[in-house]
């Protein structure tokens, strides 16, 4: 599912965030990386002969810490019988924590798609450029080339094209005989011209939709002449597919040709299509405000109360929000109370007392609101869409709304929601 999707890329950049800026004393970070198919005892023998080198450092210091990450790494591995079937990535190492003080870390995860490197460094930082290019977009993306003489259905993704199948068509040409007939040759013209048009819509249903769902992430029309504007207009297309058409761009020949050129004229717009993805989504969301509906919330107490209701459909939240869930409870009373804050709102002590008693709060826990919402989004039964600040309207969602927001089902009337924000979703 697209959406948990999302919410593994997030996952995946929070933690290359997270380990690149870790580092460690010598060199005792370890960065493992096995693809799928290798052996875990060929990995295993590997570090048994590593171990055998490390124990030769002269340094004291240095040789324990590596040696204490390769027995972690060693450890991690017996975790695991065979290697997973897309890879597994293990990171295991001490790091100096903010405060100068040296913290374990060991780390091990398959990835969520295949990972076809091999690696395996000891140093002082950790190694995450191969987990940078699992980020990277593979998003399948459909192409149709159509000319006069026959049309070329293919996808692209990543570099990895395939025509999925060709068909060629024999149309009428314009002539200037006929006389009294010139009327009825247009029409056969025309009307061979919609057949053709019909079939290639039949034929993109067939290739682009599996159980009733579109199997790209969006389709490009190619072409010389008027066919591909008349197709991408045309009322057989099946709707759920134009909705897909991310750009109609003019290509000088048909067939192969054809489409090797139409993958070179779009390669923008298939670089920034979760751009392009982003700003409709936001675009969606300006859109519901600009017509006054009230299906759309924004700030963080708002946007809890809609998902609390179970009114919000699209929760959207920027993908560095920086806001905390706070647990706070009251030694006089025993109360719970939960606060959400920025980090200016964390150096105002008043957010950590009861003024009408005049007790500290003591904290129970502190957590991101972000991951908070990626762990809890489902149990809402809404969507869960990052967004960045680089586009327009992405900024503007950040400045304006906070980087947070959601698209509602119904019209939610905050102002008659008069219970305090700390009463509610205080699981």
């Amino acid at each position: 599912m697209d959406d948990d999707k999302n919410v593994e890329l997030w996952k995946m950049k929070r933690l290359i965030k997270g380990l690149e800026q870790a580092r460690g004393n010598g060199t005792s970070m370890i960065s493992l990386i096995i693809p799928p198919k290798d052996q875990i005892s060929r990995v295993a023998k590997m570090l048994a002969d590593e171990y055998g080198t490390a124990s030769n450092i002269k340094s004291r210091v240095n040789r324990l810490s590596v040696l204490s990450a390769i027995t972690s790494t060693q450890q991690r591995l017996k975790l695991y019988s065979n290697v997973p079937p897309n890879g597994l990535i293990v990171y295991c190492g001490t790091i100096l924590t903010d405060e100068g003080k040296e913290k374990k870390v060991n780390i091990d995860f398959p990835p969520f798609k295949p990972i076809n490197t091999s690696l395996y460094m000891c140093d002082n930082k950790f190694h995450t450029e191969a987990l940078s290019e699992l980020l990277e977009s593979d998003s399948k993306f459909g192409f149709i080339v159509m000319d006069g003489h026959g049309s070329l259905f293919g996808t692209l993704a990543g570099n990895t094209r395939e025509i999925i199948h060709k068909v060629s068509v024999d149309l009428p040409k314009k002539h200037g005989r006929g006389g009294q007939s010139a009327l009825r040759f247009a029409r056969l013209r025309e009307e061979k011209r919609h057949n053709y048009v019909r079939k290639v819509c039949e034929l993109a249903v067939q290739f682009f939709i599996t159980n009733d769902k579109v199997n790209v992430a969006g389709i490009v029309l190619a072409g010389s002449a008027d066919f591909k504007t008349d197709l991408g207009q045309s009322d057989l297309l099946d709707p759920r597919l134009a909705a897909k058409i991310i750009n109609v761009v003019d290509v000088s020949y048909g067939g192969e040709n054809g489409f090797n050129q139409a993958i070179e004229l779009c390669s923008d717009v298939l670089q920034n299509v979760k751009f392009i993805q982003e700003k409709k989504l936001i675009q969606k969301y300006f859109d519901e405000i600009s017509q006054d509906t009230g299906k759309i919330c924004y700030g963080v107490e708002d946007t809890l109360k809609a998902l609390d209701l179970g009114a919000v459909e699209t929760l959207i939240v920027w993908e560095d929000l920086e806001h905390s869930r706070y647990t706070l409870k009251n030694p006089s009373t025993g109360e719970i109370i939960i606060k959400h804050m920025t980090k200016e709102d964390e150096k105002n002590m008043d957010n950590f007392r009861d003024a009408e008693a005049g007790v500290d709060l003591e904290t129970v826990e502190k957590e991101p609101l972000l991951e908070w919402f990626t762990t809890k989004y489902k149990d809402f039964g809404a969507t869960l869409e990052y967004v960045t600040n680089r586009s327009q309207e992405g900024s503007q969602f950040v400045k304006g709304f906070g980087g947070i927001g959601g698209l509602l089902r119904y019209k939610v009337d905050f102002a008659q929601m008069s219970y305090d924000s700390d009463d509610y979703l205080s699981d």
